[in-house]
């Protein structure tokens, strides 16, 4: 079916107390395993792309897979450019056949991140694609920033974002110690944005309980990069190890990890939607 964008599928989710997994992929593999998942468990599916990919032209080309592989799927998929730099980036991922982006300011001052957000919201919806912003930040070998309950509802406000992306303890990558989310500060903000898809950055690792009382609070789209990428290279790795220096054919060989990868996502697929 077409790519549908974000706003067809997270407002939904969000009514239904639900969540919808965004994976990002990075080759043909991980993009297939994403795909598969959607399908065995008819649950639409965001795929994500990271912002490096597109500053290194692989994200251009990848762009062009993704939405053909998204187009025989069965299942409702978005294509999203994940933590989007700058503004350029928004306009090479709208140009290329992304339907979803975001940009990510929560590094920059207030007043900044939210001229940088409205821009890029201002491309995305001329461009009919959905549009995701972060106030607060989700840490990635920096300091975290907790979102302010006051501050997430004028951001919102301010810039027109279709989803919010809000930090409450998750972290990038994995965790040295286990996480502790503060859940009232979700609750507090999804109250006061009863309408608003808010977003968890940080899915790798984070309690599944954590994250289903998160759920219940207004969390209705889930980041996995960091999880989902480690075990398709887990899984190249034991594959190899298994051949012990023998060949195989390259497209026979990667069977064996895109369907421990595809197993691994109809996991967390299943857990997001409570099911």
């Amino acid at each position: 079916m077409p790519l549908v964008t974000m706003n067809e599928i997270l407002p939904a989710a969000r009514r239904a107390g639900k969540a919808i997994g965004a994976f990002n992929a990075a080759n043909y593999e991980t993009a297939v395993a994403i795909i598969q998942a959607a399908e065995a468990e008819k649950s639409p599916v965001i795929l994500q792309v990271y912002s490096r990919m597109f500053g290194n032209g692989k994200a251009e080309a990848l762009g062009g897979l993704l939405i053909r592989l998204a187009q025989k799927c069965s299942q409702p998929v978005a294509l999203h450019l994940d933590h989007g730099e700058n503004l350029e980036q928004v306009r090479n991922a709208l140009d290329w056949g992304y339907n979803s982006i975001m940009l990510d300011g929560s590094r920059l001052p207030y007043a900044d991140n939210v001229a940088a957000t409205a821009a890029a919201v201002r491309l995305a919806h001329a461009a009919g694609a959905s549009a995701e912003g972060e106030i607060g930040h989700v840490a990635m070998g920096d300091a975290t920033a907790l979102t302010e309950v006051e501050s997430a509802c004028q951001f919102a406000a301010e810039t027109g974002v279709d989803a919010l992306a809000i930090s409450i303890g998750t972290a990038h990558g994995y965790y040295q110690t286990e996480p502790k989310l503060d859940l009232e500060r979700c609750r507090q903000i999804g109250e006061r944005l009863p309408d608003m898809p808010l977003v968890l950055h940080g899915g790798t690792g984070t309690p599944m309980a954590d994250v289903q009382k998160a759920i219940a609070c207004g969390i209705t789209k889930i980041n996995v990069a960091t999880e989902f990428q480690h075990c398709f290279l887990k899984n190249v790795q034991a594959g190899l190890d298994a051949l012990d220096g023998k060949f195989s054919p390259i497209d026979k060989f990667m069977d064996g990890p895109i369907a421990a990868c595809v197993e691994h996502l109809r996991e967390l697929i299943r857990a997001f939607a409570l099911r």
